[in-house]
């Protein structure tokens, strides 16, 4: 019988706000963690305060947690989370492909497609470590929430019951809790696709549209999801799970969510630039790969046409609305 005490020694690569977090989740389930970060200023000062003021002001970190600017102690993990954007994915899984051994699961933790290539994360990944374990964590969570112990429930999609059982009882502790599915693929689709819908809902807030309209996109925009989803062979209860429904819900309902809020000063009228804000916005990166892709498979994606349309400056929020209102009238399903 396999046990968290399989993975004493939890590797982080990312050393951001979610980074952060799950170091500190996985340093209170009583792990070790290595947690890397690229700039060797920042990890110093990291190392020394004990805090991430930059991403997480406030939050301190456990004493398990050793801050790291050195790519290759992460040979050390007995499992590594890649917690960096999706958009670095294939540069920094080359990397930390040369550190580890065949055997050592990469847990992906961005939430995200591939823009270049079109691609998911985890077929990246598997380029550049074939036929090694992979994992994809996923669920409602914000990371100052987890990072200051609130409760919080995750999906861990991997095909190894073994290895996910173990992974997921090591990540586990009194207020974090790492449910697993050999689904991988729907764990993964529900945290990218849940990103665009994010931000539809953030533009329908923005415009002052009412409750009702955000929950008409929210349910529609769910359709759209479960479609793409059973289309790459998902399995349903996936995605009405954690990795989900729970994250729509949780994305699409708070400000405190990058996408919802990137989509809220939209509606209030601000340019796609302006919306950013500095920041990196998955959703935004992501919804052109997703109606790309759903249109190869002639999956219907309204909501996140739409999106993509918004996002690359070929169609106003207005023209959006009215697009999707006048569709025709048809069987709800």
């Amino acid at each position: 019988m396999t046990t968290g005490r399989d993975f004493p020694i939890i590797g982080v690569a990312g050393a951001g706000a979610w980074g952060t977090a799950l170091a500190n989740a996985a340093a209170v389930a009583g792990r070790r963690v290595i947690l890397w970060g690229r700039d060797p200023d920042a990890m110093a000062t990291m190392a020394a305060a004990r805090t991430n003021d930059r991403h997480l002001p406030g939050v301190v970190l456990r004493p398990g947690v050793e801050p790291v600017a050195d790519l290759s102690r992460l040979a050390e993990a007995s499992a590594v989370l890649l917690v960096t954007p999706a958009q670095t994915t294939r540069d920094l899984a080359a990397r930390i492909a040369e550190c580890l051994a065949p055997a050592t699961p990469l847990v992906l933790c961005a939430k995200g497609l591939e823009r270049s290539s079109g691609r998911f994360l985890s077929e990246v990944v598997g380029e550049a470590r074939p036929g090694a374990p992979l994992g994809i964590l996923s669920g409602p969570s914000f990371a100052a929430d987890v990072a200051r112990g609130l409760p919080t429930a995750v999906t861990l999609g991997m095909a190894e019951e073994d290895g996910a059982a173990a992974l997921a009882a090591a990540l586990s502790g009194p207020t974090f809790r790492v449910y697993r599915t050999a689904d991988r693929r729907g764990v993964e689709i529900g945290g990218a696709a849940k990103n665009v819908l994010a931000i539809a809902c953030g533009a329908i807030a923005g415009l002052g549209l009412g409750e009702s309209a955000k929950a008409a996109l929210m349910a529609r925009g769910f359709a759209e999801l479960t479609r793409f989803a059973a289309a790459h062979g998902a399995e349903p209860q996936t995605l009405m799970g954690l990795s989900g429904l729970g994250d729509v819900v949780l994305t699409c309902s708070s400000a405190q969510s990058r996408n919802f809020a990137f989509g809220e000063r939209l509606g209030r009228g601000a340019s796609v630039a302006e919306a950013a804000a500095g920041q990196l916005v998955e959703g935004a990166l992501t919804a052109g790969v997703l109606a790309a892709l759903a249109r190869t498979r002639r999956i219907e994606m309204p909501v996140a046409e739409a999106v993509a349309g918004i996002v690359a400056g070929r169609l106003s929020l207005q023209d959006a609305i009215a697009a999707l209102m006048n569709r025709p009238l048809r069987a709800e399903r």
